[in-house]
């Protein structure tokens, strides 16, 4: 049962189709797991034991029935930030403590229609707010490699769930590298797709212009299934992308002749840590080797990446986030009237990230600040989103690193915000620009840790970022589990 954790979904779907094992023992595994490691990770935020082996017995049922789907019995961890019918979802936050959603969001009823267990809620930094998931209101999410740092945020608990074989693989969003970033920092597979191209309808906004839903896996096998089942067209998001789905599968298995890598100066930053340099400059080499071309080219706006992005995403935040109020759902602190009601409810309720979010997302969007703050930000986003454009006219796909540092130590930063912002200076951009992008294994630091190796693609090219990032993980085969979890 200890090789579990190293079968992609396929060669699990084979094994339930045989019935070499069955969908509730599979769970119990899963389960079982959870018991014995998860004190230590707490990646979980709200285990669903009872919900999960139910789930898992009617996967088992189909399965005898003869019945076909391709996450048919496979259990999942999903993000505390999605909708789930008959399931409280929190976004981590006391705001929203006992609010159990009335809807599911729709990836939920597409993970549904394709047959996932689900294991529990996944812990993250409140509202997605940070990148190291000790903003959640609940517990501080430990990285499997060394849980003395951190995971990566906001999705930590998605990343860390799954390098540490607590689930076969999750999901998470990413607003500004949520996705990518703990991927890279727990050293297993992230994906953030192309905006619009996943539907955000029942994902609980932090700003939504840049949100996207995305799978973490193991494998990026596993990570084209996933993303083959959630993507789509949804007429409830009016930002969903009309377009057809490819199988993300046929991608996999082609080599990386004729492929043309973009390397952009503007990366080559200061603070990079010399064992991220060196595995991203070893990346690329074995990239070069197995047929692509490296190209340099310019995004000559990056550096103001980092500040347009907390101008846009705060405004944006502080919008969403007015209606919790203690009005219609979620917690309510009494007052002497409503104006007390609502400020004694949004300052229990929220915590200090998220205030200082939406105190600095209403002073850019105040009168006399909104063309000096959030009219200038949002067109030097249009200039970066231009950058890309003007770069994948002599390149294919850009390769970047995750993040300058590997994980950090737990409460190390917490305590300087510009620091904590600035971990997701390569990740922002593909944000700000609606850009697919993955964050793929990239190798170990000289103290084990792991880093990312981030891929970067034009709009909806998720299948030439996959075609890329399977030659690459087909060549490394880099451990995604830490060894003394896998026993």
């Amino acid at each position: 049962m200890g090789d579990l954790i190293n079968l992609t979904i396929k060669e699990l779907r084979e094994m339930l189709k045989k019935k070499e094992i069955s969908s509730v023992e599979l769970t119990r595994y899963y389960l079982k797991r959870m018991s014995l490691i998860d004190n230590e990770i707490k990646a979980y935020v709200r285990p669903t034991e009872e919900i999960a082996l139910e789930m898992a017995k009617e996967a088992d049922e189909k399965i005898t029935r003869g019945e076909e789907a391709p996450l048919l019995g496979i259990p999942l961890g999903i993000k505390d930030i999605l909708c789930t019918k008959g399931i409280e979802t929190t976004c981590a936050s006391n705001i929203l403590k006992g609010f159990i959603p009335p809807y599911d969001a729709t990836v939920m009823k597409k993970l549904k229609e394709a047959g996932y267990v689900h294991l529990g809620k996944l812990n993250m930094d409140e509202f997605a707010m940070g990148s190291s998931t000790e903003n959640s209101a609940f517990q501080t999410t430990r990285n499997p490699w060394d849980t003395a740092r951190i995971p990566g945020g906001s999705s930590g608990g998605s990343a860390a769930a799954v390098a540490s074989g607590l689930c076969v693989a999750s999901l998470g969003t990413d607003t500004g590298g949520s996705i990518r970033q703990p991927a890279g920092l727990c050293g297993v597979i992230g994906m953030k797709p192309t905006y619009g191209r996943v539907s955000r309808y029942g994902l609980i906004a932090f700003a939504s212009s840049l949100d996207q839903i995305g799978p973490f896996s193991r494998t990026v096998s596993d990570c084209a299934t996933m993303l083959n089942v959630i993507a789509g067209y949804d007429p409830m998001d009016s930002t969903s992308i009309p377009e057809p789905v490819p199988d993300y599968h046929s991608f996999l298995g082609k080599d990386l002749k004729g492929v043309r890598i973009g390397i952009p100066a503007e990366y080559a930053i200061e603070g990079i840590e010399d064992d991220v340099r060196k595995n991203y400059e070893e990346s690329l080499k074995v990239l070069e080797e197995q047929g692509a071309a490296l190209v340099d080219i310019s995004l000559p706006h990056t550096p103001h990446a980092v500040a347009t992005y907390y101008i846009i995403c705060t405004a944006e935040a502080s919008s969403n986030l007015a209606r919790y109020d203690g009005v219609k759902y979620g917690l309510r602190e009494e007052g002497k009237d409503i104006i007390d009601m609502y400020k004694n409810t949004r300052n229990k309720g929220f915590g200090p990230e998220v205030k200082r979010r939406i105190i600095l997302g209403t002073y850019v969007l105040s009168s006399g600040y909104y063309d000096a703050y959030y009219r200038k930000a949002g067109k030097v986003r249009t200039l970066i989103r231009r950058d890309f454009d003007a770069a994948f006219a002599s390149c294919d796909l850009i390769v970047t690193p995750v993040s300058p540092t590997t994980a950090f130590k737990t409460g190390e930063r917490i305590e300087d915000p510009l620091t904590m912002y600035l971990s997701d200076i390569f990740t922002i951009p593909a944000n700000l620009a609606g850009l697919p992008a993955v964050s793929i294994p990239g190798g170990f630091d000289s103290r084990g840790l792991p880093t990312g190796l981030h891929i970067i693609g034009k709009a909806l090219d998720e299948g030439p970022i996959l075609r890329a990032a399977h030659v690459f993980e087909s060549v490394m085969k880099f451990r995604t589990v830490p060894e003394r979890l896998t026993n």
